[in-house]
């Protein structure tokens, strides 16, 4: 095939950063239009925060997104004479997403990126081509767990209708002395337990309910946004596609959604609402959530993975913060962000009792992200994982060769169409492979030494198991803030962190038959207790410091 692949143009990290800070910008804006008019066609009159809540994870990826393909086409026409284009001819209303997950599910698809491609050429290019259009036999994928007809009514003209609200009222009102509502908290159950305990509130396990669509109104998407003043080209193209792009649950959908948060046993008014890992990704949630905050309900969120407090950006860390009356984190700080307070690592990670050194493993564990962009923060982006694949093979590489019989290579759980494992056994025909198999308890058992390439949980994990670690990635794809600098460098001059793929190789060869007196030394126990207790930090009353937080948070 004659081809030529143009260079992506955020391996410009400079621009990846700068962009970042221009897109925020966008997304602010557009953001404080998109409430008008969804106040306007609901008859509703919320706040900022409200719709933040609500639609405030779709619309920054959405503009993210499409920025990144709009930039893609503007790098092929600079730098090349294009006069034509084929492009796939596509039932755009099937790629009209139905809420925030299904949205998560179609910007990965093949099909829709090129919907996408095929509407910003047709519709928003400012220099004329000539367009090929090609039937798309294949289409969106179907999936299953979406039931894209009009399946649930709420209308009151039901008399099975006005039973249930009955009874779901008087079970809400029954709940009203619970002050404090718990949702995906990420703790342990027996530490929730105990947290709901002491704050006088007997334990419950909350029914959720499954949300159901109304059809696409394409009148109801006749809505251009309008802007006191006109900004650039890729401004100007966002304000048209997101009527056309907003998920059902915003629009067609929304009175449905708002009605079923009726039909939630869960309190009526609550005084705080209190959550981990949900808070983007559940309509349901996120629409009840900002109803009640709306009404003065106080919402506490808890860091629920690595990257924050670590990572140069970090959408999602901002974001959290930005609809929370009060921020959880595992140790650290910022004395820019009072909302943050340090609590120690939710998940409660602790060892197995397991003697690593005695075990013979050695564990390597990958990432993967999907192969087109959908969010900025400072990670590996789009084709940038090619160059993370290429420095896991050069560790392996460079291991001493009798490490291969020791090593298993864990695989990222979602392949993103990547085909990791017919990479790896291209290279390494005869290295252990493990795709998810085994729990990764079991392989951590039988694991002498951890190597974490990604700046996610699994380092803080292991270091809160107490694992002999090795930690390596590239500094040019994961970008750390100036604040973390300090006890990353600690790290590095014990041997615990590496920026080559070699050095850590290297390393781990020279201590595998001795790993014990290094892992135990004193320079390397004090670089890891000072990073822990900033950023995995394990506090022995960490159900005493949330409940002080909680309330706080309500007397305050």
């Amino acid at each position: 095939m004659n081809a030529e692949v143009l260079p992506y143009h955020w391996d410009d990290r400079d621009k990846l950063y700068n962009d970042y800070q221009y897109l925020n910008n966008i997304y602010e804006n557009k953001l404080k239009i998109i409430k008008n008019e969804l106040n306007t066609i609901h008859s509703v009159n919320y706040s900022l925060r409200y719709w933040r809540i609500l639609v405030g994870p779709w619309l920054s990826y959405f503009i993210q997104i499409v920025f990144d393909r709009w930039s893609m086409l503007k790098c092929a026409f600079e730098n090349y004479e294009i006069s034509g284009c084929r492009v796939l001819l596509n039932n755009e209303s099937e790629y009209i997403p139905k809420d925030l997950m299904h949205f998560n599910n179609l910007f990965i698809d093949d099909n829709w990126n090129e919907m996408i491609y095929g509407q910003l050429l047709d519709k928003y290019w400012n220099v004329h081509i000539d367009l090929d259009y090609i039937k798309n036999n294949n289409g969106v994928e179907k999936n299953n767990n979406y039931q894209y007809n009009n399946l649930i009514r709420t209308s009151l003209g039901s008399l099975k209708q006005i039973f249930l609200r009955a009874i779901n009222k008087y079970k809400s009102l029954m709940n009203s002395a619970d002050n404090y509502f718990f949702f995906k908290t990420y703790l342990p159950s027996m530490m929730e337990n105990e947290l709901l305990q002491r704050l006088g509130q007997k334990p419950k396990k909350w029914e959720t309910k499954e949300i159901k669509y109304n059809k696409i109104n394409l009148e109801m998407r006749k809505w251009p946004l309008e802007e006191s003043e006109k900004y650039d080209d890729f401004s100007n193209i966002i304000n048209n596609l997101i009527p056309l792009h907003i998920p059902i649950a915003y629009l067609e959908g929304y009175n449905s959604l708002v009605n079923l948060t009726e039909y939630l046993t869960w309190p009526k008014i609550p005084k705080c609402i209190f959550t981990s890992n949900d808070i983007q990704a559940s309509d349901l949630f996120k629409a009840w959530v900002a109803q009640k905050v709306e009404n003065g309900t106080h919402l506490v969120v808890a860091q629920h993975g690595g990257h924050y407090g670590i990572g140069k950006w970090n959408w999602i860390e901002e974001h959290e913060i930005s609809i929370s009356d009060r921020y959880l984190s595992w140790g650290w700080s910022d004395s820019y962000q009072p909302k943050i307070h340090p609590v120690g690592q939710i998940k409660n990670i602790v060892p197995l009792g397991i003697n690593h050194v005695e075990q013979s493993g050695l564990l390597l564990v990958t990432g993967a992200l999907p192969r087109y962009s959908y969010l900025l923060y400072s990670v590996l982006i789009s084709s940038q994982w090619l160059d993370y694949l290429e420095d896991q093979f050069t560790f392996v590489e460079k291991l001493h060769p009798e490490r291969h019989n020791n090593l298993t290579v864990r695989l990222y759980q979602h392949d993103y169409g990547w085909e990791q494992q017919e990479r790896w056994r291209e290279r390494f025909p005869k290295i252990t492979l493990d795709s998810g198999e085994k729990l990764i308890h079991r392989l951590i058992a039988s694991t002498r030494l951890y190597v974490s390439t990604y700046n996610a949980a699994t380092y803080l994990e292991a270091f809160t198991m107490d694992i002999p670690t090795v930690i390596f990635w590239n500094c040019n794809h994961w970008e750390i803030r100036d604040s973390s600098k300090p006890y990353f460098e600690d790290l590095k001059n014990v041997g615990i962190f590496h920026e080559t793929p070699e050095s850590a190789a290297f390393h781990v060869s020279q201590v595998w038959d001795d790993i014990d007196i290094w892992w135990k030394s004193k320079s390397v126990r004090q670089a890891l207790e000072k990073f822990k207790s900033h950023y995995s930090n394990i506090d022995c009353d960490l159900v005493g410091n949330i409940e002080n937080e909680l309330r706080e948070t309500i007397t305050s």
